[in-house]
């Protein structure tokens, strides 16, 4: 059966195991062999990354065109009005293209909440909220973007879920190896197979 790794990665690590600058990275956390990030997740975000050791399962995970919802928690500054959500909502034009519609409400700050180190900027004469915000894309730096966009700049950024998954539990630089369902996520017959029809 395949396995994941599901890691919450702190503020400040970059979603990869090297670095030439000697920066922080996922190998400060993890010491497997063999795993890799299924899609990225930015140096200043926070939050759910998932892991995997077979490359075709990489593939079905961070691909756009499988549209796996990546769902975030979102600290803006300012207080987002329905316009601006359902502008979220609706889709709005970035300078790439236009996303796809998203999903995308005012929370509370979520429930046990680490804090972030270091803490966000904070100006006293402006406030700030939370938003819940699902997408099914990967574009880069595309929560940041989309905030922006509707004149509401990110603050904080943390993925709490990839499709079935959530980092729910695990506090940052903690991680769990998880089996992944078989049906869920069926291994593909290579192409040149599928093309001879069989």
């Amino acid at each position: 059966m395949p396995r994941i790794i599901l890691v919450n990665k702190p503020y400040d690590v970059l979603c990869q195991f090297t670095d030439s600058e000697g920066r922080a990275t996922l190998a400060d956390y993890i010491n497997l062999k063999g795993f890799y990030p299924a899609g990225r997740l930015d140096r200043d975000s926070e939050g759910l990354v998932v892991l995997s050791e077979q490359g075709e399962l990489q593939h079905q995970i961070a691909h756009p065109k499988n549209k796996m919802a990546k769902h975030y928690w979102v600290q803006v500054e300012g207080e987002p009005d329905e316009t601006a959500l359902q502008l979220l909502r609706r889709g709005v034009e970035l300078k790439d293209g236009k996303t796809l519609p998203a999903e995308a409400r005012l929370i509370d700050e979520p429930l046990g909440l680490w804090p972030r180190n270091p803490p966000i900027r904070v100006r006293q004469s402006i406030p700030d909220c939370w938003i819940e915000l699902t997408i099914r894309e990967g574009r880069n730096r595309q929560v940041r973007r989309m905030t922006a966009a509707v004149g509401y700049p990110t603050l904080r950024l943390i993925r709490h879920t990839i499709g079935p998954w959530s980092l729910d539990g695990l506090q940052p630089g903690e991680w769990r190896m998880v089996d992944v369902d078989a049906e869920q996520f069926p291994a593909r017959k290579p192409a040149a197979y599928r093309r001879r029809g069989r």
